[in-house]
């Protein structure tokens, strides 16, 4: 018979699973109707150690203030065979932003759309069209060889991309404060779309989906990437 510790850390697993998106230690006590945060956080935090300790596909990632369910980044491609893409407005304008300005900083990015930007790149991540590395307390953002084909781009040279999004799409840096985005419904050549339900279980988008691939990791910039 579990403990009410236990079972707690089993109603958050379940919560985080259906969910489909990253989810505030403030609003999963509250989906819990439960009277005090403090044990919800730490359900969490041993929930994330047990899949640290299993032999699992899946794991829990911080991102931003919230936490996700997710696949591991090893496991996104399997993933992404057998999962529909859907990217939302917002989730575009992130993409272009990344692929026009990149490398972009994580840090400079959330500036400019505020906290939204680390669930959009934890979305991005793990459709496989974004990368993040170290750069000293944020992540380093860039565009994959997986966006360059998915969008027939002949090239995955950051300037190159930049001049396809200006003179194939329009796109210049007021257009995107503007809300412009990449198009991702329909890729060219009929090129089959990356996952967005393998990502809607990295702590993004839609649905109910488990596939979700590497979210944001947290580092030292606040708030955690």
């Amino acid at each position: 018979m579990p403990s009410k510790v236990d079972d707690l850390v089993l109603r958050l697993e379940a919560l985080l699973f259906a969910s489909g998106k990253p989810m505030s230690v403030h609003e999963l006590t509250d989906a819990l109707s439960a009277p005090d945060f403090r044990p919800v956080q730490r359900a969490l935090r041993q929930l994330a150690r047990t899949y640290q300790g299993r032999a699992t596909a899946l794991e829990v990632r911080h991102v931003g203030d919230r936490y996700a369910l997710q696949l591991k980044e090893g496991f996104v491609p399997t993933a992404h065979a057998v999962t529909p893409v859907e990217m939302a407005p917002r989730t575009l304008k992130t993409l272009t932003l990344i692929a026009y300005h990149q490398p972009m900083l994580q840090s400079l990015l959330a500036r400019m759309l505020g906290d939204a930007a680390y669930e959009e790149v934890a979305r991005l991540r793990s459709l496989g069209l974004v990368q993040a590395d170290p750069k000293g307390a944020t992540l380093e953002l860039r565009t994959t060889r997986t966006f360059a084909e998915y969008f027939g781009i002949a090239s995955t040279r950051p300037e190159e991309i930049r001049q396809f999004l200006e003179k194939k799409l329009g796109v210049t840096p007021s257009s995107i404060a503007q809300g412009a985005a990449v198009p991702a419904t329909a890729p060219p050549d009929g090129a089959s779309p990356p996952d967005s339900a393998a990502g809607a279980r990295a702590g993004e988008a839609p649905g109910p989906d488990r596939s979700g691939g590497p979210a944001v990791a947290p580092t030292t910039e606040t708030p955690a990437a």
